[in-house]
């Protein structure tokens, strides 16, 4: 009996912010901030600030359990019952992109592609905001870091994000003041301790940590802290999905990310359904939640193809993560982006640039930022790297000539190889 990898339920469901929920996680948490690089990245699990839902994060597995002793169903269906159905699928092919990169780590972790037929194909997508953040961020990052009187405050998986000629764990080593941090609220309690000293916290994220820096942003204005900083490179994710829906047509359907519709809603989907009439379903993290969600793309995509069968948006767009995701998403958090940013183009790396899908602060908060509108430009991708293939869906990690060869998470060549969310970095860690 094939199995699925039982995901630990405070890993991410627990984790999510929901729709109802008040946006505020405990700011009285005090968390070291003398991390040493080297240090494995392994949040603290008391931290009441790990609500906030940060798509960075390792995606462990707590253990395994037979399928048939899943006692659940989702939406009526037992779990076995859609496993068997998606193993038998003799249909034509189906390409199904999970755009994010949690759901790719949980699909290789829980044992889901051995479970499907051949016939149905899953690719990864451009959900990992690592591997999209451009060559000329991790730049600004360096030369700021770099700067005298200046620390540069970071999550550990950029620290070997490639740059135009270097990588900030390099810069490190010629001098430059980086911190690897676990939450951006550390800048608080360090700006408080190091008054003459300027922190620029490295923002970097979808819908789902937006609301996070909003919420700093909000208490460094409130303390009259002066010594705080954002260099921005948040992004929608919805827009990243158009694109590749307008770009890459062979794509059947979409497993959309749960924990960006926490914060967006469902509703925020509805119009790529009504324009492209493909299968969008939004899912959770935990195997059943996925396995859920693939099979409501497989019978979505079937209807589709059915020369008689007339198909509504509505069946084309669904929510099985109603648990956690409601129509209109979490309000609350919505409005303390909308406080704080607005939007404007921005670079992707792979996919170039895509109007109005970075947040940057707004005007009268423009004393907070350190230029993130200068980051205008990307660098070409090293010769023979294909990671602008795999994270629009072109290609499987083991489809380029250097992936575990010459790229590897010890010596990436190129952003997918560093996160832990990125695909190359997921695939080879699950060789």
């Amino acid at each position: 009996m094939s199995t699925i990898g039982e995901i630990n339920k405070t890993a991410r469901v627990g984790r999510t912010v929901n729709a109802d929920d008040e946006y505020e996680p405990d700011k009285t948490d005090e968390i070291d901030s003398t991390v040493n690089i080297d240090d494995e990245y392994e949040p603290d699990k008391t931290d009441e600030i790990d609500r906030t839902v940060n798509i960075d994060d390792e995606y462990e597995p707590d253990n395994t359990i037979e399928i048939d002793k899943i006692d659940n169903t989702i939406h009526g269906t037992p779990i076995e019952q859609m496993a068997e159905f998606l193993s038998d699928y003799h249909g034509p092919e189906i390409k199904i992109m999970e755009v994010c990169g949690t759901h790719t780590a949980g699909i290789f972790k829980s044992g889901i592609r051995d479970i499907l037929s051949d016939k149905i194909r899953l690719i990864s997508g451009p959900g990992c905001p690592v591997c999209v953040t451009p060559t000329s961020y991790i730049d600004a990052c360096i030369k700021w870091a770099k700067t005298p009187d200046t620390v540069l405050l970071s999550f550990g998986d950029m620290l070997k994000v490639p740059g135009e000629e270097s990588s900030l764990s390099k810069a490190i080593s010629d001098g430059a003041n980086v911190r690897m941090i676990y939450s951006p609220f550390e800048a608080i309690e360090l700006a408080k301790a190091e008054p003459e000293k300027t922190f620029i916290v490295a923002a970097v994220g979808f819908e789902t940590t937006a609301p996070s820096y909003a919420l700093l942003l909000d208490e460094v204005i409130d303390l009259g802290l002066a010594n705080v900083k954002l260099l921005t490179a948040l992004k929608e994710s919805i827009p990243a999905i158009e694109w590749v829906l307008e770009n890459e047509p062979a794509i059947d359907a979409f497993l959309c990310p749960g924990h960006v519709a926490v914060i967006t809603g469902v509703a925020a989907f509805a119009p790529l359904a009504e324009q492209y009439r493909k299968p969008l379903v939004i899912g959770g993290f935990e195997p059943e939640h996925i396995l859920s969600a693939i099979y409501e793309i497989v019978l979505a995509v079937e209807k589709t193809r059915n020369p008689v069968t007339s198909v509504a948006s509505a069946e084309l767009l669904r929510n099985v993560y109603s648990e956690a995701v409601s129509n209109q998403g979490n309000l609350r958090a919505q409005h303390i982006v909308d406080k704080y940013f607005t939007r404007d183009n921005a670079i992707w790396r792979g996919l170039g640039n895509l109007p109005n899908t970075g947040y940057f602060l707004k005007e009268e908060y423009a004393r907070y930022d350190v230029g993130s509108r200068a980051i205008i430009h990307d660098k070409a991708l090293p010769v023979g790297c294909a990671c602008a293939d795999v994270i629009t869906g072109r290609k499987n990690p083991d489809e380029c000539s250097m992936y575990a060869v010459k790229c590897t998470p010890f010596n990436p060549y190129g952003p997918c190889m560093v996160s832990s969310e990125g695909a190359c970095g997921i695939w080879y860690r699950n060789r």
